[in-house]
């Protein structure tokens, strides 16, 4: 006897309820249909049903009874048993196959949800690494670009820095051939005035031979050897008032110095330190010249650097500076307090309390400048000014003063670089007439 068994597999899309219509339909088991939904499989089981395997079978027996010879009932009723059975252990087997099919679906789905999930990090990591490199592509053309304009921009610096240093090379080579033309009309003029100076001084003495009896000349120069004094305000304090000549003594030596003592302005007691009034003497001297002092206290002269600072730094001292121009003017400038340092810190001037009608700001540079002349450049520009504008000065960078300048008379004293300068009363380019600087102690 067979028993014929049917089984049908349907397989739809995964279904969340799979599981549970499973479930279900397990519940059918044992009637004559078995249907089994797992996921989006179904199983289907068609069994003939024991009573009618059971009647067909009594009919097969008792017809073949009837033809042939006796069946054993029993035996048939056993083997059916057992194919029971089979059946039932094969359904077992495949429930666990099934429940197994479940797991691995259910993994399945997991695994897909977070594929999914990895996937979406992905695109959305893999959109931001896009903006990313389209920004750092941005920056990149940005600094690319920044490149191409500071390389024009330091090309262009180096060729304005070549420009500018063919420029300073040739302005050093024109200094260098003024500076050279310079010297040269400043010996020449040095041996013009020193000419001058010698024919002038002749003139004066023959006059005044001429129009001095000599009784009164010796008188004169008998009282001029016998009174010595520390400085002008000394002398008019002896009683002394009338200008002229005086004989000083040297601090701290036994060496006198003829000066011209101014008894007369402001009240007097001037001891006159630098005149000039008609170019006769030559004022492009050396560093020791400028010491010691030069020319003649009766006309234009220079006392002397190093008596000036030993005077001014025992007590305190005023400085009045008076200036004449070619046109009748006058002016000057008085400095409340005023000394010079010493030759180690190269006669540093010092100027306090400027008042005066010869400009409100000082023509001599403040702070302090050191004293400069040809053979000794202590001034604070790399020209050499007392060589580019001549004599011994207290330059800043070739400033705004120099009343040791060159003399240039009337018609010829405009457009003067070089000239007896003072800036702050008729500017850069007007060489004086006439010049005097002179000290007296402040307590006077």
């Amino acid at each position: 006897m067979w028993l014929a068994v049917y089984f049908i597999l349907s397989c739809n899309l995964v279904s969340a309820s799979g599981y549970s219509s499973f479930r279900k339909s397990m519940e059918t088991i044992g009637k004559k249909q078995y249907q089994v939904q797992h996921g989006s499989c179904s199983y289907t089981f068609l069994l003939p049903e024991m009573d009618n395997c059971r009647s067909s079978s009594s009919s097969y027996v008792s017809n073949a009874v009837q033809r042939d010879a006796p069946l054993d009932y029993d035996d048939s009723v056993q083997r059916l048993q057992l194919l029971e059975n089979s059946m039932e252990n094969n359904t077992q087997r495949l429930m666990k196959v099934l429940n197994q099919t479940s797991r691995l679906e259910l993994q399945l789905l997991e695994h897909s949800l977070s594929t999914n999930k990895l996937e979406r990090q992905i695109s959305d990591q893999t959109n931001e690494i896009t903006k990313l490199q389209e920004k750092n592509s941005f920056l990149e053309k940005k600094v690319l670009d920044m490149e191409d304009k500071h390389t024009l921009q330091l090309q262009s610096i180096k060729d304005e820095k070549e420009q500018l240093e063919i420029l300073v090379s040739r302005q050093n080579s024109i200094i260098e051939e003024l500076e050279k033309q310079l010297a040269t009309a400043t010996v020449n003029n040095s041996v013009l005035q020193k000419q001058q100076h010698d024919l002038m001084e002749t003139v004066h003495n023959l006059l005044t031979m001429i129009s001095t009896p000599n009784s009164a000349k010796n008188n004169f120069v008998a009282k001029e050897e016998q009174i010595r004094f520390k400085d002008c305000a000394e002398a008019f304090k002896s009683g002394l008032t009338t200008s002229g000549i005086y004989t000083l003594m040297v601090p701290n030596s036994a060496e006198e110095k003829k000066t011209y003592c101014d008894m007369e302005s402001s009240g007097g007691g001037w001891t006159v330190i630098q005149r000039r009034e008609d170019g006769s003497v030559d004022f492009h001297r050396t560093w020791k010249e400028y010491k010691m002092g030069f020319g003649d206290p009766a006309g234009e002269y220079w006392l002397g650097n190093e008596l000036v600072s030993q005077l001014t730094n025992q007590k305190r001292y005023v400085l009045k500076i008076h200036l004449k121009d070619w046109e009748g003017n006058e002016a000057y400038s008085l400095y409340e307090h005023f000394y010079l340092a010493s030759e180690e810190l190269k006669y540093r001037i010092h100027l306090k309390g400027l008042t005066g009608t010869a400009g409100k700001i000082s023509s001599i540079s403040q702070p302090g400048n050191d004293f400069s002349t040809k053979d000794a450049d202590n001034d604070k520009c790399i020209c050499k000014c007392s060589q580019m504008l001549t004599g011994g000065w207290w330059f800043d960078a070739c400033g705004p003063s120099n009343l040791n300048g060159m003399y240039y008379p009337v018609r010829q004293n405009t457009n003067k670089f070089n000239g007896i300068k003072w800036y702050y009363w008729k500017g850069s380019g007007y060489s004086l007439k006439a010049t005097t600087m002179m000290i007296r102690p402040a307590d006077f």
